[in-house]
């Protein structure tokens, strides 16, 4: 025989509950997954237990997209249904909205800290996964254009720094040069006799050349008259002695 019809009701056993449960959110999701594939067809699904706990799934645009698009048509849906009078129920909607939102964001901020990790199917795991990696290559990526702008900048510094010390280095050279001269000129001028010493030296002796000298002349002068005088004599006589 076949199996009838299952009549629809609380199950009132806990295990039973939560068997069926887990086994009917598996179905469901197979067929949003179906679904989507089958017709192209962007599919999202949310589910609470009755314990508060959120199962989700969404084709390969995001939950956040899907959302906003089914916010959009709606809001747009009940603009063209009701101008004014339903401004009250606008505004409630609007505030379900941004709950919606923080809830999501809040969500996705714990599932990047590792946490709440258990409602997360393999798919939506990997998905995470990714995201994390991309994270951590923007962050590292980052980190070392900042360390290599650091590093150009810190070799420029030692740069303008090394071009400083050899200005400086050059001016004590010169100084020490200029320095040096100096010595060396005052070393010179100790040395170097002072003119007005010629000009307060006494006077050197001066000779008398018109009374000695002519004194002289003349004596020299009578001696070789008399040398001249006596060699005839001189002659005479030993010309004599020998005869």
């Amino acid at each position: 025989m076949g199996r009838g019809r299952v009549q629809l009701k609380k199950i009132e056993n806990k295990i039973n509950r939560q068997v069926t449960f887990s086994k009917r959110r598996g179905g469901l999701v197979k067929k949003a997954h179906e679904i989507s594939v089958l017709c192209e067809a962007e599919v999202a699904l949310i589910v609470f237990s009755n314990r508060g706990k959120l199962f989700e799934y969404s084709t390969d645009s995001c939950m956040e997209k899907i959302l906003e698009r089914y916010e959009r048509y709606s809001y747009a849906e009940r603009q063209l249904a009701s101008n004014d009078s339903e401004s009250q129920g606008n505004w409630t909607f609007e505030f379900a909205k941004l709950k919606a939102k923080i809830e999501l964001l809040q969500r996705n901020h714990r599932h990047y800290l590792g946490q709440d990790l258990d409602s997360l199917n393999m798919k939506e795991l990997q998905s995470l996964e990714q995201q994390l990696d991309t994270a951590l290559k923007h962050i590292r990526s980052r980190k070392n254009q900042l360390m290599h702008e650091s590093i150009s900048e810190l070799q420029k510094k030692e740069k303008a720094m090394q071009e400083q010390n050899n200005l400086l280095a050059k001016k004590i050279k010169e100084r020490e040069k200029t320095v040096a001269q100096q010595l060396q000129w005052q070393q010179q001028n100790q040395h170097v006799p002072d003119p007005s010493n010629f000009l307060l030296s006494p006077p050197l002796p001066s000779l008398n050349m018109g009374g000695t000298y002519h004194g002289e002349m003349a004596a020299e002068a009578r001696r070789n008259d008399l040398n001249l005088t006596l060699e005839p004599i001189y002659s005479c006589h030993l010309g004599c002695f020998a005869t």
